[in-house]
């Protein structure tokens, strides 16, 4: 039984796929039956979340963003001291190995994750990786569950905040996940599908897993991006609502103008925008997608469609 079949989403559920239980996935160089794929208990990412990770869309042949994803992940890898041991033209060749070995064109999402590698010891210093890093990417055939769309996903506000940048910035893709964890247990524990965070200061800031964004009196606003993940979709969105007339706002704002917002959805890599139906326990319109966030999704859907043409 799916979650969604249980009346409990997430911001990340898909349609049953049964192709996805035998796919092929790339570890080091090697691409290996789904089953057989293991890394070792050794692994630096396995006994520390020391990692970095990218999950991208692949339509018609061609990843959505490509760039801008490779540019966040070389970016959070060279400021971990992070050698990924590939290029830029590696990993595309690696993830073309990989599609095509699965027989994937579009409608799929893959997770390319690195770690700094297996550790000679069980123990924090980054000096006991010696063995180089793991690379593995992981695709499947992913498309976004209708009832997502239909219904809404249905927040709570929960304690666990998004930290300060000099504890652990939120603008690394990090496998380090834990505070995203515990915050997604304190919304399901209070009745919702996922926890709305705020930053170190009170304001609105992100959900457990996706950015997050309201609508207001026909404006549309975000956080300042001070304390919220780096999201490529994020970005997007913005650039999309500048060059179409759409009044977009980076901008603190508290739970109270929240509550009265026209709309809400959620944007990143997987469901592109997701509406918010409800925010602790108080309606967004009339729970599915408005309709400045269905512009948004339509002109996003063009974005796509020109960029994987």
């Amino acid at each position: 039984m799916t979650a969604s079949e249980t009346g409990n989403m997430t911001a990340h559920d898909a349609e049953e796929d049964i192709r996805n239980r035998d796919i092929k996935i790339y570890i080091n160089g090697e691409i290996v039956p789904r089953d057989e794929a293991k890394v070792s208990v050794y692994d630096s990412g396995f006994l520390l979340g020391d990692g970095m990770w990218e999950g991208m869309r692949l339509y018609n042949g061609k990843w959505a963003f490509f760039d801008d994803h490779m540019d966040r992940l070389f970016d959070s890898c060279k400021a971990v001291s992070l050698d990924i041991g590939l290029d830029r033209a590696g990993i595309a060749d690696a993830l073309a190995r990989t599609a095509a070995t699965n027989g994937m064109t579009t409608d799929v999402h893959c997770r390319l994750m690195v770690t700094r590698g297996i550790k000679s010891k069980p123990f924090q210093h980054p000096r006991l990786s010696q063995s180089g890093p793991t690379v593995v990417i992981i695709m499947e055939h992913s498309k976004p569950a209708a009832t997502l769309l239909d219904k809404g996903i249905r927040l709570a506000t929960v304690p666990q905040v998004r930290g300060l940048p000099m504890s652990q910035d939120p603008k690394y893709n990090s496998h380090s996940k834990l505070n995203c964890v515990i915050a997604c247990l304190q919304a399901e524990q209070a009745g919702a599908d996922e926890a709305l965070m705020l930053d170190p200061h009170g304001f609105v800031n992100t959900t457990n897993s996706c950015n997050f964004f309201i609508v207001r009196r026909g404006e549309v606003w975000t956080s300042t991006g001070d304390y919220c993940m780096n999201g490529v979709t994020r970005a997007k969105v913005i650039a999309l609502c500048r060059e179409n007339g759409i009044p977009v706002f980076e901008k603190n704002f508290s739970l109270f103008e929240t509550y009265g917002a026209d709309e809400a959805f959620l944007t990143g890599s997987f469901g592109a925008q997701t509406p918010v139906a409800s925010i602790d326990g108080k309606a967004v319109g009339d729970g599915a997608a408005g309709p400045v966030t269905q512009r948004i999704r339509t002109l996003y859907q063009s974005l796509i469609e020109k960029e994987c043409a």
